[in-house]
């Protein structure tokens, strides 16, 4: 795993197919360590376990899910969240103990916020860092493109004119948050997350937005 942030670690990038490369991240916390996304790697596992195990993985959509999920749940007890809408996905793998559909907080700093479009049960998470940043994850919702600008996750084909509506709704809600640092899941190009200046956010956002409703 590599150390990206004072409490976020980023494990080994896998490629679940061909032209798809994703990361998970460990938010490490006295309260219990939250996983974001899912890992196949068992290294990275092992890797969890020195840094204290996960008591939390909250995962962003149905394309996450993977028979690690349970590997994960009984190495080290973690409750597993994931959204109303796509329960029926969850339970061929492993039913979540903390299920969401609107926007509220849990744990104490991570704001589950519900952004439908990608999938019907597509969330974000944006975290209150005690370390001073907020950190936005958000999934497949927003991913990172080859030269560091950031797309809408609408696949022509299996998306369609409905997914095109809600996931521009979401996009616009998103661009109202001021993230410092952003985690996509699936990206392309060299790295899955970006650091953001004041205003970098909005026109990136507005950047997908036009790319998606064009």
């Amino acid at each position: 795993m590599r150390h990206v942030q004072p409490d976020i670690w980023e494990t080994d990038v896998e490629s679940p197919f061909a032209g798809l490369t994703v990361h998970a991240y460990l938010l490490t916390r006295d309260e219990g360590n939250v996983l974001f996304y899912n890992t196949g790697h068992q290294h990275e596992i092992d890797r969890m376990a020195e840094l204290g195990g996960v008591a939390y993985q909250y995962l962003s959509h149905r394309d996450e899910l993977g028979a690690t999920l349970e590997t994960i749940h009984q190495r080290f007890g973690a409750k597993l969240g994931g959204h109303r809408a796509e329960l029926d996905d969850f339970a061929r793998y492993r039913t979540p103990e903390i299920l969401f559909e609107r926007r509220e907080m849990h744990l104490g700093n991570v704001e589950v916020i519900p952004t439908p479009g990608h999938s019907p049960g597509s969330t974000c998470f944006l975290v209150h860092s005690p370390h001073g940043k907020r950190y936005l994850f958000t999934g497949d919702t927003l991913y990172r493109g080859e030269r560091g600008d950031w797309h809408a996750g609408f696949i022509s084909g299996h998306n369609d004119e409905k997914d095109r509506e809600q996931l521009a709704e979401s996009l616009r809600l998103l661009r109202e948050l001021e993230p410092d640092v952003v985690f996509g899941s699936a990206f392309l190009g060299d790295t899955g997350f970006q650091e953001m200046s004041p205003g970098d956010w909005a026109g990136h956002v507005d950047g997908a937005l036009a790319r998606l409703l064009g």
